[in-house]
Parts: C-alpha cells; sequence; structure tokens
C-alpha cells in the first residue's frame, strides 16, 4: 500500500523542487481544462508562457511583465514576513486599495498644481493608508486576540465598498459628466507614474520592488528581527524565551505589509490604472498569496514567482484575445497553481513508502 511517511526533518530538495512540480503539474492540469473547451492545448500554453517573452510581440509584452510583476512582488514580500511568523494577513486586497485612495486623494487635492513635492507626498499617503488598514486587524489581534484571518478578510470588502464611494463621490471628476471616477493621474504631470525608460515598464513601483527584495533579505538574513520573525514560525515556545514580543511582532508584520500593499496600490492608480474608479482593484492583493508561497516566503524567490504570475496575466489576456478563452478559464488556471503548490508541498514534510503497514 501506499502511505505517507513523516520525515525526520523537512527536506531542503523537495522545498526547491515542488513549485517546480507544481507549475508543470499546472501546465499539465490546465491543458486538460484548455481541450475540453475546445482548444489546442499545446497552443493554449505556448501563448501563456511563450509568446509574452519570445513571441513576435516579445518587446512590449516584456515591458508589461514589469507592470504586471512589481504590485504581485511588493505585497507579497510583506504577506512573506506575516506568514514567516504564522501571522495570516489575508486582507491585502484591502490595504492595496486604501493605499490608492489615500495616495489618489492627495494627487487630486493638489490638482491642477505643477509642485514637485506631489508625488512624494503621495507615496507617503498612499504607505500610511495601507498602514492605517492594516493595524485594524494587528490592533484587534494583540488586544482582544480576534482571528486576524476572518477580520483582514472581511476588511476587504468594506474597502472595496470605500472605493466605490470615493469613484461616486468625493474623487469623482468633475468634468466627467457624471460618470463615476476620478481624473486621470497618469496626465497630470506631478502625480503621475510614469515609465523612467520609454517602453521599458520601469516606473518608481518597479524600483521600489527592487529595493524592497533587497530590504527584505537583509532583514531576514542580517537583522534580529528577521531571526525573531523566523524563529517565531518555527518555535513559538522558542521564541517566547529568547524575548520575543508575540503582540510587537504581530504589529510590525502588518504594519510593513500594510505599507508595501498600499504603496502597491499607489504606484498603480498614478501608474497603469491611471485613476480610481470602481473596479480599480484586479485582485493583486489574493494573487499575491500565491506569489508568496510560490516563492517559498523567500525575497529572491517571491521576485522570480512574481514575474512567472504576471507572465500568466499578460499570457492569459493574449490567450483571451487570440483563441477566445474565457477570463474563469484563465482565473481558474492561475489558482491551480496554488492548489498544486499546496498537494505537493507535502513532500517536503513526508515521503512516500511503500508495501504493508506494521500489524501491532
Amino acid at each position: 500500500m501506499i502511505r505517507l511517511e513523516k520525515r525526520p526533518q523537512p527536506s531542503a530538495a523537495w522545498s526547491y523542487v515542488t513549485p517546480v512540480l507544481a507549475v508543470l503539474a499546472t501546465m499539465v492540469a490546465g491543458g486538460l481544462m484548455f481541450a475540453a473547451l475546445g482548444k489546442d492545448p499545446v497552443v493554449a500554453i505556448r501563448t501563456i508562457f511563450w509568446d509574452p517573452i519570445f513571441g513576435e510581440f516579445a518587446f512590449y509584452y516584456r515591458g508589461q511583465l514589469l507592470v504586471k510583476a512589481a504590485p504581485l512582488v511588493l505585497i507579497a514580500l510583506g504577506l512573506s514576513l506575516g506568514f514567516r511568523a504564522g501571522i495570516w494577513n489575508i486582507g491585502a486586497e484591502g490595504q492595496y486599495i486604501m493605499g490608492a485612495v489615500c495616495g489618489a486623494a492627495v494627487g487630486l487635492a493638489f490638482y491642477p498644481a505643477d509642485l514637485w513635492i506631489v508625488f512624494p507626498l503621495m507615496v507617503i499617503a498612499g504607505a500610511l493608508g495601507g498602514v492605517a488598514w492594516a493595524m485594524i486587524p494587528a490592533i484587534l489581534k494583540t488586544k482582544f486576540n480576534t482571528n486576524e484571518i476572518l477580520v483582514s478578510l472581511l476588511l476587504v470588502y468594506v474597502a472595496e465598498e470605500i472605493l466605490a464611494s470615493m469613484a461616486q463621490g468625493l474623487l469623482r471628476n468633475p468634468e466627467g459628466s457624471g460618470f463615476p471616477g476620478s481624473r486621470n493621474l497618469s496626465r497630470y504631470d506631478a502625480a503621475a507614474n510614469n515609465e523612467l525608460i520609454v517602453g521599458s515598464g520601469m516606473h518608481w513601483g518597479v524600483v521600489t520592488a527592487l529595493i524592497a527584495v533587497i530590504a527584505a533579505y537583509v532583514l531576514l538574513n542580517r537583522h534580529r528581527v528577521g531571526f525573531h520573525i523566523r524563529l517565531t514560525g518555527q518555535a513559538p515556545r522558542a521564541a517566547r524565551f529568547a524575548g520575543v514580543r508575540p503582540d510587537a511582532l504581530v504589529i510590525f508584520c502588518f504594519g510593513i505589509a500594510g505599507a508595501l500593499a498600499g504603496l502597491a496600490g499607489l504606484f498603480e492608480v498614478a501608474g497603469p490604472a491611471g485613476q480610481i474608479s470602481i473596479d480599480f482593484n484586479v485582485g493583486y492583493g489574493f494573487t499575491a498569496i500565491i506569489v508568496a508561497f510560490l516563492g517559498r516566503l523567500h525575497p529572491v524567490g517571491i521576485l522570480l514567482a512574481g514575474l512567472l504570475m504576471a507572465l500568466t496575466y499578460i499570457g492569459g489576456e493574449a490567450a483571451q484575445s487570440t483563441l477566445g478563452l474565457p477570463a474563469a478559464a484563465i482565473q481558474a488556471f492561475q489558482g491551480m497553481l496554488l492548489f498544486f503548490l499546496l498537494a505537493v508541498d507535502v513532500l517536503t514534510d513526508y515521503r512516500i513508502g511503500l508495501g504493508r503497514r506494521g500489524v501491532a
């Protein structure tokens, strides 16, 4: 019979192999799904993974790859710190929205003044907006021992209502003929997050994501706080004896996650999205959870996983337009990645045993 046997200690080799297996399994299962929809699975997989990098329009898609990856990497980095410590912030989507709303509100308050300080103030407001929203589940967790998963998740829906209210109310474009949505920030030079190198996709969000990857790596490997985060996740009781303050760690992890998610929202609303609208949020906060685990909660791994997930976004949009695949199929394909990762991740702590079970 086939059974799972507990390993004496987690396998380092399998921890690196499982993300690759998860991607391969996703391709196989996704190909079967595309075939069931009447599409050629080989062509569909090639359109998603190959054409954006090596196809006819690769130059355009490579720039978009950075644009899509930046918010995913920023949000996933913030989440990964908490996940490593056993702190489960599932509401990054709400923090992303509130960062965008607060940052855009500051930019629109200065319109049409052409001042260099406008964008830096928007960046600060975006980060603080994300932090403020993240502090709600953090404080409730530390003061009343509430479940941070439920509180942070439910706050996403509150943030979505605030976003809709702002798009139709206080931040609505007065020259928009009554249509919901703010002014286009990308056309307001002082508040625009434009490309630093034309055609490259490189904007301040991409630069911040790269800096955040380096900072997170240094924090986890060269700083006492990073040691506390790793120790708390691996041995909570030992962490208490080592002097780790659980409440302070919860506040810190939620604060960093909220700040990075808020920055992601600000850079998105001032750049690619351009404005506050009812459908501004596209699920980056939830997709970043997949990115964090696909990257093994490691900063460099998250950078690579963010690029891979961005590739599925870009390739998925190409597959929708060229092959006629429904958007729901692409979302299901992305979701498969997390499920397969969780499934094969079992092999990190367990090995497959064969033979008869011993009789007591």
